[in-house]
């Protein structure tokens, strides 16, 4: 009995420090190599070297010189990385549509309302909006910020990024990267969340 399991737990042993411990270790060590910010989880930092988020989580951005992330339903207050998850209510919920509803009526007066503007992501936590939810907000903050829609408008389109390889996905604004962007072309905004 003894010349059997001597062999499986060698292989065991084996296995284990060979895919447990090996392989994990070559490729962390690969992906850091080759992509160390997405390895680091996509920090980004501000002047001073401090951390400020994720491009890869959003906040809750809600002051009216912002741009708005999605709604989020991750954790109580919305936002919150350890309670990622969607609603999980189902399209015939009367509490999704109250919701839903509640959103539109905030947003109703602006034009269409693009559907990421009321609906939460699958984790809560997109850190992207669509350019027509991003472009929908221009007014909003162009008034907050005290300028043109045009001035921006532009600031929008040149961090709207395109579908990967040209063709997966589609079109997205990065909710965090945008605001920085207005930040560094017009000042800080001043104006009070609304």
């Amino acid at each position: 009995m003894l010349s059997q399991i001597r062999p499986a737990l060698v292989l065991t042993l084996g296995f284990t420090l060979l895919l447990g411990v090996a392989y994990p270790l070559a490729v962390t060590g690969l992906g850091r190599l080759a992509f160390p910010a997405q390895a680091d989880g996509s920090l980004i930092r501000d002047a001073s070297g401090q951390v400020i988020g994720s491009a890869l989580i959003a906040q809750p951005f809600t002051a009216a010189g912002y741009l708005h992330p999605r709604p989020s339903a991750a954790g109580s207050d919305g936002y919150d990385a350890s309670g990622s998850s969607g609603s999980n209510l189902g399209p015939l919920n009367p509490a999704l549509a109250e919701r839903v509803k509640t959103s539109a009526d905030e947003l109703r007066g602006a034009g269409p309302i693009p559907a990421d503007a009321v609906t939460t992501s699958g984790s809560g936590l997109d850190p992207d909006v669509s350019p027509a939810n991003a472009r929908s907000q221009a007014a909003r903050i162009a008034a907050a910020r005290g300028r043109t829609v045009a001035e921006v408008e532009t600031i929008l389109a040149a961090q709207t990024k395109g579908p990967a390889l040209g063709f997966l996905g589609q079109s997205t604004v990065n909710v965090l990267k945008t605001n920085l962007a207005l930040d560094a072309a017009f000042g800080r905004s001043t104006a009070k969340p609304q």
